[in-house]
């Protein structure tokens, strides 16, 4: 029974121990990122490229190819000419072809490696649009992260009401004890202090809520015992846009650029060693009308001229597409800018609210100990001195708010910005 206690204390430590006591803002990043389904993707498209390449690498190896036919011709070509002991038979009309043909690229114009060029670019696209929607996980991990924070804070402020709840109360037991205060004016704080009790109660129950949806983004075991660290946030504001957006749009700009060049390799001379060898009747001699093995080799050359025609609308579809690419680029950075702004504007304006919070503070502090003492000395009731108290409550909630505020403020905008 001694060994069965044994292990299980020990199983309960081990389980303990895994459970992440403490946690960073740029950890949960790290980990939402790379927990998240969306991150797989990354993978799959550098195999779809890597396997595309690959096949496109294949077009310099020789290309193999084996044709027949059996055809009946109406008529066939015949030699009219009756010489002494000589006769020359007409090939017959119905003819046989097996063909192996075996060619092998000489000068492609760089088709193929502009091909190589465009799948590799357009795997950069892809990829970097798997880095965009990764990105936005960062607006989802700080508001769950803030929310943590902000109900820590709260946490604390429900303590600190209790507290001042718990002198009153201790205070007028007292005096109703020695015949000096009303028994309700002590349930009037009693009532106080289980109301209290039950806002932490709510506070803890949305704690946890929260905190384990952040263990689900980060796969991590999470439980209201964790702790969040409260990040701290380089307040120095940079004018540089880093957003995955950007090099989104100059990767596509990049691809497009590419695809002007596959097109004028597609419409070059092409040039390429072939080899054929078949058996069928007649061979390459008509004259013979038999079965019978041939062979040709040599060199072929052609020029798809055809492609003359559309080559320039294509180079100009392309420009209309890049042109494109660079409005929404330039809209991306307008909107983004704005954001920053106004985030800004935010910062400021949150800072100076801020400086007044902790004056207010003050004040409401030194009334509520000005009603405590007055509370003591019977001069007021338990009611007026909860007006301070909870007057210097909703003062210190404000504080937080604002701090919080601050916070997720200064957070955003490194976050629109693009800085890590």
């Amino acid at each position: 029974m001694k060994r069965w206690i044994v292990l299980l204390l020990f199983f309960t430590e081990f389980v303990s121990a895994q459970t992440v006591s403490r946690l960073t803002l740029s950890q949960a990043y790290d980990l939402a990122e790379k927990n998240y389904p969306v991150t797989r993707q990354k993978d799959l498209v550098r195999q779809t490229e890597d396997i595309t390449v690959e096949n496109l690498r294949r077009g310099y190896l020789p290309q193999p190819t084996l044709s027949g036919q059996a055809t009946y011709q109406s008529d066939v070509t015949g030699i009219d000419i009756s010489l002494p002991g000589i006769k020359i038979q007409s090939p017959a009309k119905d003819q046989y072809k097996v063909l192996a043909d075996l060619s092998q690229v000489v000068y492609d114009g760089g088709v193929i490696r502009q091909q190589e060029k465009t799948a590799r670019l357009n795997g950069d696209v892809e990829e970097q649009k798997v880095e965009v929607e990764l990105y936005k996980l960062k607006d989802r991990i700080n508001q769950i992260y803030l929310g943590v924070l902000f109900l820590d804070e709260q946490i604390k402020q429900a303590d600190i009401v209790r507290q001042d709840v718990q002198i009153g109360i201790k205070q007028v037991q007292a005096q109703v004890k020695n015949g000096v205060a009303l028994k309700s004016n002590l349930n009037v704080l009693k009532a106080q202090w289980l109301q209290t009790d039950q806002h932490v109660i709510e506070l803890k129950a949305s704690r946890k809520g929260l905190i384990e949806t952040l263990g689900l983004f980060l796969n991590q075991p999470l439980d209201e015992t964790t702790v969040l660290e409260k990040p701290i946030v380089d307040t120095l504001l940079a004018p540089d846009i880093l957003r995955p957006e950007v090099k989104l749009y100059d990767n596509q700009s990049k691809l497009i650029q590419q695809q002007n060049k596959l097109v004028t390799a597609k419409n070059l001379p092409k040039a390429s060693l072939f080899a054929q060898g078949g058996y069928g009747r007649p061979g390459l001699n008509l004259l013979k009308n038999e079965f019978d093995w041939f062979y040709i080799a040599g060199i072929r050359f052609n020029w798809p001229l055809g492609g003359l025609y559309t080559s320039k609308k294509e180079k100009q579809l392309n420009e209309v597409n890049r042109k494109m690419v660079d409005i929404q680029k330039e809209t991306f950075l307008l909107n983004t800018s704005t954001q920053l702004k106004q985030q800004q504007s935010e910062i400021e304006k949150i800072s100076r609210l801020i400086e007044t919070d902790q004056g207010i503070i003050d004040l409401r502090a030194q009334v509520k100990d000005a009603a405590r003492a007055q509370l003591e000395n019977g001069v007021i009731t338990a009611n007026d001195y909860l007006r301070e108290v909870n007057a210097e409550d909703q003062a210190r909630q404000l504080l937080i708010t604002h701090q919080i505020q601050l916070l997720q403020a200064e957070i955003n905008y490194h976050t629109i910005l693009g800085k890590q």
